[in-house]
């Protein structure tokens, strides 16, 4: 329900068993955590950056959540030739789902 009012929030709080994981602008939390998305030509080695939250990889294709670091992971991701590589924010409602990750790494 959170994408219903996505472009009505300033502000947000996470909460989990009454304590506060993440307080952040929602411009702010939007510049700051990224999804980067690559697609090789074949299937790369085991992707493995330092700096990156996650990293799902599936065949060619590969997801990776970063915290404020994209511009980085996006140039070691160049290196490496790819067919295909986008960055797109995260919305707030896929930061609250992986609030977990991102507020370990914060």
């Amino acid at each position: 329900m959170i994408s219903e009012f996505e472009g009505l929030i300033d502000e947000f709080t996470v909460i989990e068993q009454g304590r506060n994981l993440l307080t952040m602008n929602a411009d702010e939390a939007r510049d700051r955590f990224k999804k980067i998305l690559v697609r090789f030509a074949a299937p790369p080695p085991k992707l493995a950056f330092s700096g990156a939250l996650q990293i799902k990889q599936n065949g060619r294709e590969a997801e990776i959540l970063a915290n404020g670091n994209s511009e980085h992971l996006m140039m070691k991701l160049r290196m490496q030739n790819p067919e295909d590589l986008r960055c797109e924010s995260l919305s707030l409602e896929e930061i609250f789902v992986a609030s977990k990750t991102l507020t370990k790494a914060a």
